[in-house]
């Protein structure tokens, strides 16, 4: 496996980072233990991390259950992953009959198969579900969508063997801190407006009662000394929520992934918050980036 290409996400997932990712890295701590990321999402900011050797143990998590369902089954089952996505055909209905089948009825690589496969074919690889928790998104304009990319997902395998992977809530986190550990939040973005609010991760939706519940975790972190991060949407919510001396509240430029008029994609302001100054960090980051012989 030492011939494999660098890992990469495997998932389209709204709000991924993949595009933020060099802003969130000259933002992370200079030194810290364990890395934590209980919004786990598309893994993103974990697969730069793991390519760039700044890693040395990581616990993922999340709530949702078939996420986190597929990301055991490419740890530990990837080849029965492969064989079964090699098998399904680019067919509009083969999507919705796999999309109505019962994931809890179904074993660990075939719930891990249909997530990838109604992911990369389904419209703009949204992840959504209703209120009776069913995914509901219709099946995608995609002329050769890569559903089965067997290089990656080896890959993504061999970064995961020795990750601890984990379904649950985010607040778990502070039973599995210790002091210099680093946690990074990427939780479902406060909406820019009313209409922007366009799909939900989980039956129940992640409202303003689970952003105070996050801050009041952030805060907890802070004072058992654990590094955190966050990134959210640039809105008065955010900033207002985090106006305490523990956090730093630093804007960056991103990319609107997903919208559904193609006019109001662009570049937008994002909030990246820690509770440690990055000035420090993203002075030295970016001298290791400009001369890295020094470092």
């Amino acid at each position: 496996m030492s011939n494999l290409p660098v890992p990469r996400p495997f998932l389209k997932w709204a709000g991924g980072k993949t595009q933020l990712a060099d802003a969130l890295l000259v933002r992370m701590p200079l030194v810290f233990n364990v890395y934590h990321e209980p919004f786990v999402g598309s893994g993103a900011l974990f697969f730069r991390l793991y390519r760039e050797q700044r890693i040395r143990h990581a616990v993922l998590s999340d709530l949702n259950a078939e996420l986190i369902d597929t990301y055991l089954a490419i740890r530990d089952r990837v080849t029965e992953v492969i064989k079964l996505l090699s098998e399904f055909p680019h067919d509009r209905e083969f999507y919705y009959a796999v999309r109505e089948k019962d994931p809890w009825q179904l074993s660990l690589p075939e719930r891990a198969a249909r997530m990838i496969y109604l992911n990369k074919t389904g419209y703009n690889g949204l992840y959504r579900v209703n209120r009776q928790g069913k995914f509901n998104v219709p099946f995608g304009r995609y002329k050769s969508p890569k559903y089965l990319d067997q290089e990656n997902l080896l890959a993504v395998s061999q970064a995961l063997q020795d990750v601890d992977i984990l379904c649950t809530p985010f607040e778990t986190v502070l039973e599995r801190v210790v002091p210099g550990d680093w946690v990074y939040f990427d939780p479902p973005y406060v909406p820019l407006s009313q209409t922007a609010n366009f799909t939900s991760y989980h039956a129940n939706g992640f409202g303003l009662s689970d952003q105070e519940r996050l801050r009041d975790v952030c805060i907890e972190l802070s004072k058992k000394k654990v590094y955190i991060m966050l990134s959210n949407s640039d809105t008065e919510t955010i900033r207002s929520l985090y106006s305490l001396s523990y956090f730093t509240i630093d804007e960056v430029l991103a990319n609107r992934a997903i919208n559904c008029d193609g006019t109001k994609r662009g570049k937008i302001t994002e909030l990246v918050i820690t509770n440690y100054p990055v000035e420090r960090a993203v002075q030295l980051r970016l001298l290791e980036q400009r001369a890295p012989f020094l470092c």
